[in-house]
């Protein structure tokens, strides 16, 4: 090995055995990847992608589809030789989808938005320090993860707040949740003490510190956060089964209904169906998750911005 000194920097110059060391003690994964190699995560790339899309299409195709065509094709159908929109015809016209849409909707928005006000505010109070009883609300949050409530004393806890047939039921037991507690509260705490201080020698107070030093900062993690609240509330059905009747069902709890246990979907307008069962059942499937996948394409640039750096470096 030879060194050569020139200012103001320094060149190092390794012999063909220092090399050869050098790169023997090199990870595998900073190797330059073989064209055997790249093929063969560009091929299981593909599967994966024909996996996961296929259902998609097969979905859309069947509600798509008539009723000789599906029968032609065992139930499932790809592409539509004659494509017809006469299942969401039928169940938008109906009224009972429509309402569940709109419950959905509902719930969703209140639910994410209360969520994420519970969840920011409580990781910001966990963690600054000296807190009073700080590590015991802590841990008391971290022990909802081990320790999950049973379908009764939740059941009893509903009931006794008065809760039984109300969409509060729907929102509020499941309101914060204790992962999301975690990543919030470990990005806050990597927030620069120095910005905090500074605004506090300003005058400023908790909650004026909290909108306008630590909100700003903290976009990419409650954009996630927040997609995890919303797609929880969108997708629950066992709350509703519990806890309101039937005229107060959100759309999961409608699709469960008509696609899991073949109930058939009152048309209060007294049209018939002039749909196939089986396109319908498709067509619910789609309606209840065109909203939801909508929201993906804005939020997907925070995802790994907001929950690497708030679960990571915490």
């Amino acid at each position: 090995m030879t060194v050569e000194m020139n200012a103001p920097t320094t060149v190092v110059r390794l012999g063909a055995k220092g090399a050869k060391r050098l790169k023997a003690r090199r990870p595998v994964w900073m190797e330059k990847p073989s064209v055997a190699a790249q093929g063969a995560k560009g091929l299981v790339l593909l599967l994966v992608c024909v996996a996961v899309i296929y259902p998609f299409l097969v979905v859309i195709g069947t509600s798509l589809s008539t009723q000789q065509e599906i029968a032609a094709n065992n139930g499932f159908v790809l592409i539509p030789q004659h494509p017809t929109l006469d299942a969401y015809k039928t169940i938008l016209s109906g009224g009972i989808v429509t309402d569940a849409l709109v419950r959905s909707i509902g719930i969703t928005l209140v639910g994410t938005a209360l969520s994420i006000a519970l969840t920011v505010m409580m990781a910001y109070g966990l963690s600054r320090r000296g807190l009073l009883w700080g590590n015991f609300l802590l841990m008391t949050a971290l022990l909802t993860m081990l320790f999950t409530p049973g379908i009764i004393p939740t059941f009893l806890v509903v009931k006794e707040l008065g809760l039984l047939g109300t969409y509060a039921a729907l929102i509020l037991p499941t309101a914060l949740s204790a992962f999301n507690l975690i990543i919030i509260r470990s990005f806050i705490m990597n927030i620069p003490a120095e910005l905090l201080e500074a605004a506090r020698l300003d005058g400023a107070g908790d909650m004026r510190i909290l909108w306008h030093v630590v909100l700003p900062l903290s976009k990419a993690v409650i954009a996630v956060i927040g997609l995890f609240y919303a797609v929880g509330y969108w997708n629950a059905f066992f709350n509703a089964m519990l806890y309101v009747d039937s005229d107060k069902w959100p759309l999961a709890m409608v699709l469960r209904q008509y696609v899991l246990l073949g109930s058939s979907i009152d048309q209060s307008a007294g049209a018939e169906i002039a749909a196939p069962s089986q396109a319908i059942q498709m067509a619910v499937v789609v309606i209840s998750l065109v909203p939801i996948l909508c929201v993906y394409p804005f939020l997907q640039k925070y995802f790994t911005k907001g929950v690497l750096t708030g679960a990571v470096k915490g």
